[in-house]
């Protein structure tokens, strides 16, 4: 099946052949290190621990507590879990097999 984005565009494209290019652990912190600010790089580490925590069926207080993220922010990351384009849900899911 294929999936396409409301965001799709060539810039984008060629972000996530860049990322799928990356080989190990190592290129990852390279490039990320290049391309984001330290507190981008929090920010989206942040939402994918959000993710995984209400993946696991935590609640919004223990995850304000674990990751000091927002209500809002959890809030928005369970409505991408619930209606979204399955992206964190498919990660989720190879990363943390049940």
């Amino acid at each position: 099946m294929s999936y396409e984005s409301r965001f799709k565009n060539s810039e984008i494209d060629e972000l996530f052949k860049a990322i799928l290019a990356l080989e190990d652990e190592e290129d990852c912190y390279r490039f990320f290190e290049d391309i984001c600010t330290i507190n981008e790089i929090h920010a989206i580490s942040q939402r994918l621990h959000v993710a995984k925590l209400l993946y696991e069926h935590k609640t919004y207080s223990e995850i304000e507590e674990l990751t000091k993220a927002s209500t809002a922010t959890i809030s928005r990351i369970n409505k991408c879990l619930v209606y979204g384009a399955d992206g964190y849900r498919r990660i989720l899911e190879r990363i943390y097999p049940k």
